[in-house]
């Protein structure tokens, strides 16, 4: 029966797309194709036999660069959505161009279940104007810009001037479309580039690079001239536009960048104002940045160390530490902290607090946090198959990580890998982390539970402190943040605060965990006050997995 109806919902989807006329593609989360209409077959040639498990790669013109679909994955992970202009291949060889729009399709978890491309084809597609033309907006798209980009940049060099690069993003932007529709947002989109286009002067180029993104060059004697514009863009911007009778006020944000100051090849001059726009954005929107040595310094280091992260993970140079949790009673080893440890061949130590930050900013924490999850499981279940006393391991997970759609499953893979009971493992979240999106955490914290594994919130009482988040979520453990601990011998206030944490945990019988230990006055304090594990210093550091496989075995008789 359950068959029947899965061939009879699916017939049904097929019948739905084949009416539509214009070509359709569908893929599951993970970017596999999973359904295409018969237009689309029509359209490019594919049967769907032919690309059903195959991803839309297969379509790639090669004439959009890595940022161009960098900005398209990131309009559909933060709106759910992408349109624009996008020249595709067909199964000929054939390049067609097409005005796209991208819906991500969500369950109730906020999952993506699915995403649905639709395309029109443009009616002339050999003809010039429609071929580097945006079909919105009528304004050049990415590909022709940058070359009147490049060719601004040769005109330049004769009479020894500069090019200003202005990258133009709307604020908010996908609060229109989410709140009164695509139409709305496509027709501010037009008004938009009718007054950036009114702000340029005759030898400038004005541009739809994408979604909400313009950019205009300039061929400027000095920075002022670029200022001058920008502000110019800035005022007419805030000018009410009047949208099929909605009045909208919205802002800009614009990122600048010089020809030659900052950078010599176009794709570089593209990129860096991109940084200043976002630096924009990030200072509240409605201004313009420009892109200041500092910037490109620190974006240099960045794009330098998210090149090593990749090498490090490629070439296994994470490591993990252990440090010990120790019941300060007997003195025996209850369980650990896992902590990532890099040692680069060419840079040589580096730090987590130099890498975990860029790793979250560039979405490689969550390749990262799950080869913690995997190495840490593989290192308990070696220790137990070699006969070691079982403990619990607490591995850290980070918000990105947390929240992407397949988490779950990780820690579900890392235990069944390893072959690895669930209730050896920890997880350990800091408190903002429960302070997003409530339903959503709340459901992942009940899976993790239900799984069987622990649930730790780390530096308890530095965050937001919401003591109704103890009732409701299904945590198991509060660990006091270092913080109160190195300070209760002399501030009364940090005795209190942790004294109370500790009562709290008792009454809501939950096990405290104190981070930070390092003298006799504070193992004497936590044994005194009822804390029933203890973390730090004067049990010992964090140590390489062999050290601590003989301190789990020989004891804590030598205290790092």
């Amino acid at each position: 029966m359950t068959v029947i109806l899965q061939n009879t919902q699916d017939n049904l989807v097929d019948i739905i797309l084949n009416t539509v006329d214009d070509p359709m593609l569908v893929t599951d989360g993970k970017g596999v194709i999973v359904r295409i209409n018969r237009a689309f077959e029509d359209c490019f040639g594919w049967r769907a036999e032919e690309v059903i498990g195959q991803t839309p790669a297969l379509l790639n013109s090669q004439r959009h660069d890595e940022f161009f679909f960098a900005n398209l994955w990131t309009a559909l992970s933060t709106d759910g959505f992408w349109e624009g202009h996008i020249w595709n291949r067909a199964k000929s060889g054939d390049e067609i161009a097409t005005h796209c729009r991208i819906k991500a399709q969500l369950d109730e978890d906020g999952t993506v279940l699915y995403y649905v491309s639709r395309m029109k084809v443009a009616a002339i597609e050999t003809d010039a104007i429609v071929r580097n033309h945006d079909q919105l907006t009528g304004l050049p798209d990415r590909h022709l810009f940058k070359d009147r980009l490049e060719q601004a940049m040769i005109a330049v060099r004769r009479v020894h001037k500069s090019v200003a690069l202005l990258q133009i993003g709307i604020d908010h932007f996908s609060t229109v479309n989410d709140g009164l529709g695509y139409d709305i947002g496509d027709a501010l989109l037009r008004q938009v580039s009718e007054r950036l286009h009114a702000c340029m002067r005759g030898s400038d180029t004005v541009a739809r690079l994408g979604g909400d993104l313009f950019a205009m060059a300039l061929q400027v004697a000095s920075i002022d001239d670029g200022v001058i514009v920008a502000e110019k863009v800035l005022r007419s911007v805030q000018k009410t536009f009047h949208v099929n009778a909605k009045s909208l006020n919205v802002t800009v944000s614009i990122g600048i960048s010089l020809y030659p100051k900052d950078a010599d090849c176009a794709n570089d001059l593209m990129k860096l104002a991109d940084t200043a726009m976002h630096h924009a954005k990030k200072q509240g929107g409605n201004n313009f940045k420009f892109f200041a040595e500092d910037m490109n310094i620190k974006a240099k280091k960045r794009l330098e160390m998210e090149t090593a992260i990749r090498q490090g993970l490629k070439h296994n140079e994470f490591i993990l530490y252990y440090q010990p949790k120790v019941c300060a009673d007997t003195e025996q080893i209850v369980g650990a902290e896992a902590l990532i440890r890099w040692q680069s061949p060419e840079r040589g130590f580096i730090s987590p607090v130099d890498f975990i930050p860029i790793a979250e900013e560039t979405g490689l924490i969550g390749e990262i946090g799950n080869w913690v999850l995997q190495e840490a499981t593989r290192q308990n279940k070696f220790w137990q198959d070699q006969g070691l006393r079982p403990i619990r391991i607490a591995v850290n997970v980070a918000a990105p990580q947390f929240k992407a759609p397949d988490f779950i499953d990780h820690v579900r893979d890392a235990l069944a890998r390893n072959a690895l009971g669930p209730e050896w493992l920890e997880l350990e979240i800091v408190e903002s982390m429960l302070m997003g999106d409530t339903d959503m955490t709340v459901e992942k914290l009940h899976q993790i539970r239900e799984i069987g594994c622990h649930l730790s919130i780390d530096d308890f009482g530095t965050g937001y402190s919401s003591l109704s988040y103890l009732t409701r979520f299904p945590i198991t453990t509060l660990k006091i943040d270092r913080a109160f601990i190195k300070d209760l011998e002399n501030d009364k206030t940090m005795a209190e605060i942790s004294r109370a944490i500790i009562g709290m945990s008792q009454g809501l019988e939950l096990e405290v965990v104190a981070e930070g230990a390092e003298t006799d006055a504070h193992i004497r304090f936590l044994k005194e006050n009822g804390c029933q594990t203890v973390q730090g210093f004067y049990y010992s550091r964090p140590v390489p997995a062999d050290e601590f496989a003989q301190l789990l075995k020989m004891g804590l008789s030598a205290k790092a």
